[in-house]
């Protein structure tokens, strides 16, 4: 079943909200109700918890519509479109600071509210997809201790010693550890890792490289060998792994 958005209107010109009740509950949108004043507003939008506030930027009381929008904002990322007659450069400027999603300038038709409704259907989704995935991406982050690590591996966290971990390889937003027998992709870039990693064991002396100190088997000008792996070392990091090395 499709989910119906709930919406509530501020508009202190009755006919004018009455219309718009109309339209969007013929569009297939739920209407929370019609308030004429600012005060009102906020009670109804705490009890009712509205999806989208189409606010009238002009309201009569003490509260216009933008210091109604302030307000809400303080309790609730809720999306904003603003209707309003005065579409000048001062009151534009004003309502700017707000975020709105829209703005319907008075008078306007059926369709301007509802392209304005449907772009502000698809960047609440788009803010909920980002959301959603910053949440997988942060349950996916390795639980690091002093000598292992647990990491995501086929839906189940994984212990993998710290000594058994070879080297790390940055591929493009998300690190690949190679281990003695395994590999592990993380959700994670490789400046991340290098911040988290034990700086005891691990050194990057590539852009796309950590590596495990303990494992080099040989240093070259321009690369180190890890098992068979010949990894690239860059000039500027290869000071510090002489450093690192000289203190083994």
């Amino acid at each position: 079943m499709t989910y119906k958005y709930k919406i509530l209107i501020v508009e202190d010109e009755m006919i004018i909200a009455a219309n718009i009740s109309l339209q969007l509950t013929t569009l297939g949108y739920e209407v929370t109700g019609i308030i004429p004043r600012g005060e009102e507003a906020l009670m109804h939008f705490r009890q009712n918890k509205p999806d989208i506030v189409l606010l009238d930027i002009q309201l009569k009381g003490d509260l216009d519509g933008i210091e109604t929008a302030k307000l809400m904002q303080k309790e609730s990322e809720i999306p904003i479109i603003y209707l309003t007659a005065n579409a000048d450069e001062a009151h534009f400027n004003k309502a700017k600071s707000t975020n709105p999603y829209a703005f319907i300038s008075k008078p306007f038709k059926k369709l301007d509210l509802q392209r304005a409704i449907e772009l502000t259907i698809n960047r609440i989704g788009e803010k909920n997809t980002t959301e959603n995935q910053a949440h997988l991406d942060s349950e996916q982050d390795p639980f690091i201790m002093e000598d292992s690590i647990f990491v995501r591996h086929q839906d189940k966290m994984v212990k993998v010693q710290i000594k058994d971990v070879l080297y790390i390889e940055a591929e493009r937003n998300y690190s690949r550890i190679y281990a003695q027998d395994k590999e592990y992709l993380l959700v994670m870039t490789l400046k991340d890792i290098e911040e988290r990693m034990p700086q005891k064991y691990f050194l990057r002396i590539h852009r796309s490289f950590i590596v495990n100190i303990s494992h080099i088997t040989e240093i070259a000008p321009t690369y180190v060998v890890i098992g068979k792996k010949a990894i690239p070392l860059s000039t500027e990091m290869k000071k510090n792994l002489m450093m690192r090395v000289q203190k083994l």
